[in-house]
């Protein structure tokens, strides 16, 4: 049996083991529930989503890979003790998890109207150009599924190479992690910080672009910011961890922090400007996005119709107020929970 598994237990990295279980949830959830109230994704960059995926998988993997003789106790001391023994791995599991989730109803809650190309048709005389629907993907609709597949593929891939190293793995003298694992776990770690220290990049780009809040969660961040500095702190008193388990967590935090300040700045902004977190006015009833960040391809059609293209005429298309994100709808329709998968 590891040495591991006799070590006296820790009240105080227990206790915060759980405070940060049940904070981690806490955190999670506004951002979870706000993407479902609004019906819609927007404002979510995917390099944002794929950066993150990718980061916390790499820093869960990391923790098991190097907390595996701690799980292995498991098989031999009681439930609540192995509950105790494993809650790092739990922190980050969980963490991932939860991150996992916000992907999932990014690309189910991605909007419709966003999926495809659109086309404007410059009309004659005063007449308003005619907005045309296409049934050629966007570029960024393309992106968010090619996100959701690399993000799988990534996965799948580390979890094979890390449990094979596991279990083909030869102990050392004395209760050591073997080398291979060693360099591979120091590889996921490292791998992480580095995927977390430009997760923020795409998105901080965005939403400063935008100047909108958008679907991002406030709350969530608020809570998150100061908690990568408690759970840094967590993992760094787990038994078998070293800095590259932890230091993913801390470099979330920092950069997760100026998101947070960005994000405030324009909630002022918009209260200012009296719109709301989508870019529409506060004062009027129109629910007609104006300026959408979609692929928009201006030309000129003579025939109203051609092949399968349906047209629809929107006058507001032009007008100079318009909010850089469409306002979302309020969908329950079951098909989008699948519907991408037709892609």
């Amino acid at each position: 049996m590891h040495d591991n598994c006799h070590l006296d237990g820790d009240w105080f990295a227990n206790a915060l083991a759980i405070f940060l279980i049940i904070g981690l949830v806490i955190s999670y959830v506004p951002q979870h529930f706000r993407i479902i109230q609004m019906g819609s994704s927007e404002g979510f960059s995917p390099w944002f989503l794929l950066l993150g995926s990718t980061s916390s998988a790499a820093g869960m993997l990391n923790m098991i890979a190097l907390s595996w003789p701690t799980i292995q106790c498991c098989n031999d001391v009681s439930v609540g003790r192995c509950i105790e023994l494993t809650a790092g791995v739990t922190q980050v599991t969980l963490q991932w998890v939860l991150f996992m989730i916000i992907l999932g109803l990014y690309i189910i809650y991605y909007p419709a109207r966003l999926k495809y190309v659109d086309i404007d048709i410059p009309a004659h005389g005063t007449l308003p150009p005619q907005h045309v629907k296409t049934k050629l993907l966007s570029d960024d609709w393309r992106l968010s599924v090619n996100v959701s597949w690399a993000v799988t593929i990534h996965l799948v891939f580390i979890t094979i190479v890390t449990f094979f190293l596991l279990f083909t793995r030869i102990p050392g003298p004395d209760g050591e992690v073997p080398r291979q694992i060693s360099l591979w776990a120091t590889f996921l770690g490292v791998s992480s910080a580095l995927l977390a220290a430009i997760q923020y990049a795409p998105q901080l780009s965005r939403t400063y672009r935008l100047k909108l809040v958008g679907a991002l969660s406030i709350p969530m961040m608020i809570i998150q910011s100061p908690g990568a500095a408690i759970m840094s702190i967590s993992i760094a008193l787990r038994p078998g961890t070293n800095w590259t388990s932890w230091a993913m967590f801390a470099v979330s935090g920092i950069m997760q922090s100026a998101l947070l300040v960005m994000c405030i700045a324009w909630k002022f902004r918009q209260r200012r400007l009296r719109i709301d977190d989508f870019g529409y006015s506060l004062d009027s009833a129109s629910s007609t996005p104006l300026t959408d960040d979609i692929d928009t391809v201006v030309g000129e059609v003579s025939d109203p119709q051609v092949g399968d293209i349906s047209f629809a005429n929107n006058a507001e298309d032009a007008r100079e107020d318009a909010p850089l994100l469409a306002k979302p709808r309020r969908s329950g329709r079951s098909s989008r929970f699948f519907g991408w998968l037709k892609l």
